[in-house]
């Protein structure tokens, strides 16, 4: 594929590096030297200096050949445009990342698709989503349902205590025979293994397993973790973020929203009709203590500030708070959370990055996660007649060993695959792979 990025921040140098991994002829457009300069030292790309609403710029970038173009500066507008502009000089698709909430709700109003804009993705909005998604699931790092909900992804950190610890994957299964799953990573001390079978799990190795639903509960057993009911979340940071996830849940936990903006509270008290909002410095220590921050069992802090949002976080831990979920800027900072005792710490550009990502993919792309801190991709991909994959056993397939096929989803079924699974047409497959595999595995599902 062609494929356009305007914008080398964070998001686009990302997206750019991913896809580089794979066979594409990829352009980054940005107006900093410097970013241009770090891009084109550390992956294969092309890069043009310049403004890409210019549309000498824009064709010479060869838009009118390309196959996607992704705006993903830091300026809404320049995205809209950038995508509107290109569409109309040629681009097969378009991908706008975009913030204003309004934008999400165009149905009867706008026709985005005739203005130029296949696709948009809402980085706070499917960072709120995202915050959400691990607060249901209390004791987990990260929880993903493929098939409809007829498997689980489910990320663990393993206690010292617990059950599999000095067990290899053979022998864990055998734990409970009864009991369906795979682990599909480890991630161990800023390093991702794919599991094999006489692969062992020690403590504090962050595991991710594919499983049935109903094994959740087990899994968590074999990790020495505690399941907890949340009742009662305490929210620091009133921004876009912050309102949107209280929105979601006021109706379904006790919240408190602190903010320190004083009219930025009246706004919010007024559309948040069910969430406690408070005025004050959630920085400071005494303060949280006086608003019960001990009697919390979830901590979110979610402003504009990585370091606040970090530290005020290792101050909900000190306080006994079971459940902390940090927003942070640096994408580097993922993969710090395990080790500062932070339960989790999202990052907006990434989760963006993952949703760009879902539109790209080659195959039929059902659905796609990444993991927290693990430069991966989990894809659930809808089988077809045509598909390379099929009616093969999957250990005379060749599949690279940089990825593994976890689970199947057949009609109403769902099984965990091993070499001796056969694909069907019609199955739905999740699979597990590293960056440097995503090309090969897709080639599969063609």
């Amino acid at each position: 594929m062609k494929i356009i990025i305007a914008g080398a921040g964070e998001v686009g140098f990302h997206v750019a590096k991913m896809l580089s991994h794979e066979d594409h002829d990829i352009i980054l457009i940005d107006k900093n030297d410097e970013r241009l300069a770090h891009a084109e030292s550390h992956i294969d790309v092309g890069v043009i200096k310049g403004n890409a609403l210019s549309i000498s710029l824009l064709e010479e970038s060869g838009v009118k050949d390309a196959d996607l173009l992704i705006a993903a500066t830091s300026s809404e507008e320049t995205n809209l445009s950038v995508s509107i502009i290109g569409k109309h000089l040629g681009a097969k698709r378009t991908i706008v990342r975009i913030s204003n909430p309004e934008f999400q709700d165009t149905e009867g109003k706008l026709d985005m698709g005739s203005l130029g804009i296949d696709a948009m993705v809402f980085p706070e909005d499917l960072a709120a989503k995202e915050i959400y998604r691990l607060i249901k699931l209390s004791s987990l790092t990260d929880s993903f349902e493929f098939g409809d909900g007829k498997l689980a992804l489910t990320g663990l950190k393993i206690e010292d205590d617990a059950p599999i610890v000095g067990k290899n994957l053979v022998e864990a299964a055998q734990i409970d025979p009864r009991l369906k799953f795979t682990a599909v990573a480890i991630q161990r001390k800023n390093k991702t293994i794919i599991p094999r079978g006489d692969t062992s799990f020690k403590s504090n190795d962050h595991a991710y397993f594919i499983s049935h639903p109903n094994c959740v509960n087990n899994l968590m057993d074999f990790a020495g973790k505690e399941s907890f009911e949340i009742k009662n979340i305490m929210i620091l940071g009133g921004g876009l973020i912050g309102r949107l996830f209280a929105k979601m849940v006021q109706d379904k936990y006790h919240v408190k929203l602190i903010e320190k903006d004083k009219q930025k509270c009246f706004e919010l008290a007024e559309e948040l009709v069910h969430t406690m909002v408070i005025h004050g410095d959630g920085s400071n220590v005494e303060f949280l203590e006086e608003e019960g921050i001990e009697e919390m069992d979830a901590f979110l802090s979610v402003t504009g500030d990585s370091e606040t949002n970090i530290i005020s976080c290792l101050v909900a831990k000190n306080h006994g708070v079971r459940r902390t979920i940090a927003l942070v800027e640096n994408i580097d900072y993922i993969s710090l959370s395990q080790d500062i005792g932070i339960d989790t710490l999202i990052n907006k550009k990434m989760i963006t990055i993952n949703e760009i990502f879902r539109h790209v993919r080659e195959g039929e792309v059902e659905a796609l996660t990444s993991l927290h801190g693990v430069e991966s991709e989990v894809l659930e991909f809808n089988v077809h007649s045509a598909c390379k994959i099929k009616d093969v056993p999957i250990k005379k397939l060749k599949f690279p060993r940089d990825a593994i096929i976890a689970g199947v989803v057949r009609g109403e079924d769902s099984f965990i695959a091993n070499g001796d699974t056969c694909i069907e047409s019609g199955d739905r497959v999740v699979v597990f792979t590293l960056p440097s595999a995503v090309h090969k595995v897709e080639k599969f599902f063609k």
